[in-house]
């Protein structure tokens, strides 16, 4: 959600490549596509001047009342909704840590998904407390249900992996620090891009008016940094070693 639709879609499409068409999800939504393939979506703050702008994961249900009932039975927030919004019903949430996130009932975009091609490369939740967490949602969002369909959660080097498939969705990473009020360290989701060119990317968020928000930082099989856009909405992109 931006305070700006026009000056974040010029940063987004500078930065990331992404160009911009309004869907038939309504409320003023425009989804990103790079290569054709859906990405994002970008809408309009309201309310507060003074509301932060980051980014937030949707999760496709179901049932919208059925989540909401689960989210609250577990001790969690809803801070909005269900409520009708364009073609479907949304609603926005905080896990018992405080971690934000949506889900969605209804049609969704053609072709849009998480792990692979042009999408978005994972989701991170940075908690306190991993099982914890990754048992919280996999009650709420049928995680490693009996259904067709279903998401995989395993543990793997000190994360909790989900896939769909053969494809990595979502990490959770305990340990997260205690809660504060600076977006960087508090329980929260947090988006990551698959780049070609880490610096080339940096150097046009900086001309576009973000900023880093972190080093860069290097691994054996890539290399990421953490971006704030112009508003302090904070993404990591991320480039494979050479």
């Amino acid at each position: 959600m931006a305070r700006d639709l026009e000056s974040t879609q010029r940063f987004y499409a500078g930065v990331l490549g992404w160009d911009f068409r309004p869907t038939h999800l309504g409320g003023g939504i425009m989804v990103a596509f790079r290569d054709g393939a859906p990405v994002a979506g970008i809408g309009a703050l309201a309310g507060s001047p003074g509301a932060p702008v980051l980014w937030t994961p949707y999760f496709a249900v179901e049932d919208a009342d059925v989540t909401a009932a689960r989210i609250l039975e577990r001790g969690a927030t809803m801070a909005v909704g269900p409520v009708a919004f364009g073609t479907g019903r949304i609603a926005l949430a905080a896990d018992p840590a405080g971690a934000v996130f949506g889900f969605w009932q209804g049609e969704v975009v053609p072709d849009w998904s998480v792990g692979r091609g042009s999408a978005p490369a994972w989701l991170e939740l940075r908690t306190r407390d991993a099982f914890a967490a990754a048992i919280f949602y996999g009650e709420v969002l049928d995680w490693a249900g009996s259904h067709p369909g279903c998401c995989a959660v395993s543990y793997e080097h000190a994360h909790v992996v989900l896939r769909h498939g053969h494809d990595t969705v979502a990490r959770i990473s305990g340990g997260a620090l205690e809660a504060a009020p600076d977006p960087e360290v508090r329980p929260r989701w947090h988006v990551h891009f698959r780049v070609p060119d880490l610096e080339a990317v940096i150097e046009a968020a900086t001309a576009l008016g973000g900023r880093t928000a972190s080093p860069v930082q290097t691994s054996s099989v890539s290399r990421w940094v953490v971006l704030a856009d112009p508003d302090g909405a904070l993404f990591t992109v991320v480039t494979p070693q050479d």
